[in-house]
């Protein structure tokens, strides 16, 4: 068959191998004039350093094939996401602090030599707001787990600018993802596995890419009166998109960088987040740090902002509050309807999805395609439920 994908990032370039390993003929078709979506890295002339041009993209699975399958188009080198932040303490005092809050940054935030097991009762006892017995918004949340101090101090400006709302009117789900430790792990994430590409995940999805029955046309915008040339359409778009936005849009955030060189060593961490609300950005990021293996003289450096997302932007995150859940369950409903289409990725399910995850949603979705194929029954809209 002739299998149109729409979209050459994660989801787009993964189910194409896979079907074209099937021996199916696959066209991709991005309005970018690069592959590897908001993924793309390359080099900085001036300084060497591999730039991660839409933001940094940290690798971390649990998934075992999904390692494996990364591995096999580039090799991974160990790295380990070691987030600061720079906040005031309950003295008003400006410190360079440890995330997520672990031991060090409860003993250095309160200027304490607290054991774990000390930390924990001063944490739970103490500071923990224990009025509060079911947490509904990010902010009971924070205060009925962490406590004023480290909620002011750590989430709640931050998360006024990441989301251009008050924590109070976000769920408590966001935070839950956020793990509070009593011992000096300072590691950000749980998973088996963790990396960055050696050459970039542009080089990787260019390998992914590279197989005879695949075409991949760049810079070229697709509209939906197209689909009907193909045997079927892999949507990586927006949702919203493949239906002009006739309902209206659903709501992301947005960002913004501001890109500035320096020579030398600017922060010493590849991510800096900036907790007070008074300061514009989220964080600074700080590209060299990512490819700990390379040595470079220069630097480059990133100011993150945060804004609400115009109909000419890049779509980052999902908002996913009631007003886009309602509006978003109309387009599954239009989805679900439509022939010939199979809506994957971040953008076509509106879920926001960590790579890992868009890679092992992209895998199912291409065995699945073969399996109905081979049974002669319809593809779903779907493969994983937006709602």
């Amino acid at each position: 068959m002739h299998i149109l994908l729409v979209g050459a990032g994660l989801s787009g370039a993964v189910i194409g191998r896979h079907l074209a390993e099937a021996g199916h003929r696959i066209t991709i078709v991005d309005a970018r004039d690069h592959v590897a979506g908001n993924c793309h890295t390359e080099r900085d002339a001036e300084t060497g350093v591999m730039v991660h041009v839409y933001g940094p993209h940290i690798f971390h699975t649990d998934d075992a094939e999904v390692w494996d399958y990364v591995n096999r188009f580039e090799t991974f080198q160990p790295y380990k996401n070691r987030v600061k932040t720079t906040s005031r303490d309950p003295q008003g005092e400006l410190g360079v602090f440890s995330l997520p809050v672990n031991l060090h940054t409860i003993n250095q935030f309160f200027r304490k030599t607290l054991r774990p097991d000390e930390a924990r009762a001063f944490i739970t006892e103490e500071q923990a707001d224990t009025t509060i017995a079911d947490p509904q918004t990010f902010e009971e949340q924070a205060l009925r787990f962490v406590g004023r101090d480290l909620y002011e101090a750590f989430f709640k400006g931050y998360t006024i600018k990441q989301w251009g709302v008050q924590p109070s009117a976000l769920p408590a789900s966001i935070l839950k993802r956020l793990p509070v430790r009593f011992n000096y792990d300072d590691n950000y994430f749980f998973h088996r596995f963790q990396g960055m590409p050696e050459n970039g995940y542009t080089a990787m999805i260019e390998r992914i890419l590279d197989h005879p029955a695949i075409e991949v046309r760049l810079g070229t915008q697709f509209s939906r009166d197209q689909a009907g040339a193909y045997d079927h359409v892999f949507y990586s778009g927006p949702l919203d998109g493949w239906f002009d936005y006739e309902l209206g849009r659903l709501g992301y955030r947005t960002l913004d960088f501001e890109r500035f060189s320096y020579q030398g060593d600017y922060q010493g961490c590849a991510v800096m987040n900036y907790g007070e609300v008074e300061v514009p950005y989220t964080r600074i990021t700080e590209h060299k740090h990512f490819a700990p293996w390379e040595s470079h003289e220069g630097s480059v450096c990133y100011r993150e902002f945060s804004r609400a997302c115009e109909p000419e932007d890049i779509p980052y995150y999902p908002i996913r509050q009631v007003e886009e859940k309602a509006l978003l369950a109309e387009y599954v409903a239009r989805a679900e309807a439509e022939p010939g289409v199979t809506f994957v990725g971040r953008l076509g399910t509106y879920r926001y999805l960590d790579m890992d995850v868009t890679i092992r949603e992209a895998l199912d979705a291409a065995r699945a395609f073969l399996t109905h194929a081979q049974e002669g029954t319809a593809m779903p809209a779907f493969v994983a439920a937006p709602l």
